[in-house]
């Protein structure tokens, strides 16, 4: 026992002072590069996990052995400390507009406009012609206007926040008549309910989850009501004895009755997505068309730019809406609406919209070339891993567009997969898909897939760059093998594909 002791007493006697630590020349030039204050905290956090090793295992990091190991660990400490969170990462999950990975991609356009607008001054209230203080919503809402038909339009932070708005500008204090079978959730628990008692609204539930009528709606009007509102349920479907009541129905009831019909449309599609493989989506000029005074929907969802909400329609209900107080608390700033704006422009071409919007382009991507570039990726595989730790094969999957957009619809893709070759499990029993993953997570290019029923599966309709893609998965198996301490004759093994004809 007192041997033991007296030896992690010898081990703790090894570790460098701070003094000969700051000493070092490479730490000079740390500190003359990032400062003193930080690249001590760091060598002090060194230490702290050098006494720890110490007290787990009784034995010194490799980094304490000399000055260019101190140096090596300190590098990739600061490296590490540097790296922003927000990095690009390789999304093969199968959600293409995934939520937790930032939904829509921005186009090359709107990349470059928001640069733009980033270096310089730009006139963001301020009317050019004029020469004085103008609106910040001013350009994008002629922009809707030449797009949908909307007289006008209002633009915040993104789609709940569109909602909250529209209810409290239009309907503070009063009634507002909602389906049952509308009382939409989203996600993280946020509710229509929610949002209509933050507006200060009453909210009014008529017929029933499955069928509401027009008289349903017609019976609900009071003196107090201030609006019907109509909620797209864009992240679940019922089918079956169901009943909708069309907009231009409750349009002319509204009218008659001298109240607002107002829309949360959500998903935000300004263009027919059927020819994407996608099921029609009911977009906001042909509400217009069928009589709602105002209808809100997403920037980031189906319309493929950046978090917004927009809210467009009459005027004179647009006007309330500036007005409000909580509109200067929800608007966006000038790089949303520079990436909004150009984002819209590339509708004005709608047959261009799959080579433009990320989103687009990948939804619409031939199943083919999904095959042709998984079997080019077990090729590389073979010739630059070759060996037997994983099973590799290319499986037939499906692709779902994510973010409560089309729930009913599933795209037909391809995926790679790994599971564990069970020979090589026999050698290697902590061997696991999961060990690969975070292997996957944690490379400088991150590629998040997701696993299944013991394999790790990466959806190729993610993917952006192919030859990038290629570059990033070979690498990052053959530092695996390496770091696992394996051979290049025991690491991956090809098998046939299965893609189905």
């Amino acid at each position: 026992m007192t041997q033991a002791i007296n030896s992690t007493q010898a081990l703790y006697r090894c570790l460098p002072a701070m003094d000969s630590l700051l000493l070092i020349p490479q730490v000079i030039g740390f500190i003359e590069q990032q400062g003193k204050p930080w690249i001590k905290s760091l060598l002090t956090q060194m230490l702290d996990d050098a006494r720890q090793q110490i007290t787990n295992s009784q034995s010194l990091p490799n980094w304490c052995l000399d000055s260019a190991n101190i140096t090596t660990e300190l590098a990739s400490r600061i490296s590490k400390a540097q790296r922003q969170s927000m990095t690009p990462v390789i999304n093969l999950t199968g959600t293409v507009l995934h939520t937790n990975l930032g939904r829509s991609q921005m186009c090359e356009a709107a990349i470059d406009a928001v640069t733009q607008v980033m270096r310089s001054p730009v006139p963001l209230e301020f009317d050019m012609g004029q020469g004085k203080r103008g609106h910040r919503d001013s350009a994008i809402s002629a922009l809707i206007h030449e797009l949908t038909g909307a007289d006008s339009c209002c633009i915040v932070n993104n789609n709940a926040a569109a909602v909250l708005l529209m209810l409290a500008a239009t309907s503070a204090g009063k009634e507002v008549i909602v389906s049952r079978g509308e009382l939409v959730e989203i996600g993280g628990a946020f509710r229509i309910p929610d949002i209509m008692a933050q507006a200060g609204c009453k909210l009014v539930e008529v017929g029933c989850t499955n069928r509401t009528h027009l008289k349903d709606y017609a019976a609900a009007i009071t003196e107090n009501t201030a609006a019907i509102m109509k909620v797209h349920t864009s992240n679940y479907h019922i089918s079956g004895f169901t009943k909708v009541t069309e907009e231009a129905e409750l349009a002319a009831l509204c009218k008659d009755k001298g109240i607002a019909l107002i829309s949360d449309l959500g998903s935000g599609a300004l263009t027919d997505l059927s020819r994407f493989g996608l099921s029609k989506e009911p977009m906001p000029q042909q509400m217009l068309k069928d009589g709602v005074n105002l209808v809100s929907f997403s920037g980031d969802k189906l319309l493929g730019g950046p978090q917004a909400g927009l809210v467009v329609g009459d005027a004179e209900l647009i006007a309330k809406l500036q007005a409000h107080p909580l509109k200067r608390a929800l608007r966006c700033d000038k790089m949303t609406l520079a990436a909004l704006e150009a984002t819209l422009m590339q509708y004005r071409n709608p047959q261009t919209l799959d080579s433009q919007l990320p989103i687009f382009r990948k939804l619409s991507r031939p199943l083919v070339e999904l095959e042709q570039l998984a079997q080019t990726l077990q090729q590389q595989l073979v010739d630059s891993v070759n060996s037997s730790l994983f099973d590799v094969t290319i499986q037939a999957c499906q692709t779902q567009v994510g973010s409560g957009s089309q729930p009913d619809v599933l795209l037909d893709s391809v995926a790679l997969c790994f599971a564990v070759n069970p020979a090589a499990a026999k050698g290697h029993s902590s061997l696991t898909v999961l060990q690969l993953d975070k292997h996957f997570k944690a490379a400088s290019l991150p590629i998040i897939g997701r696993i299944t029923t013991n394999q790790l599966w990466l959806d190729l309709r993610g993917a952006d760059c192919d030859s990038q893609l290629i570059e990033v998965l070979t690498t990052s198996l053959l530092r695996f093998h390496r770091e696992m301490g394996f051979h290049r004759e025991i690491g991956f093994e090809i098998k046939s594909p299965e893609v189905a004809s």
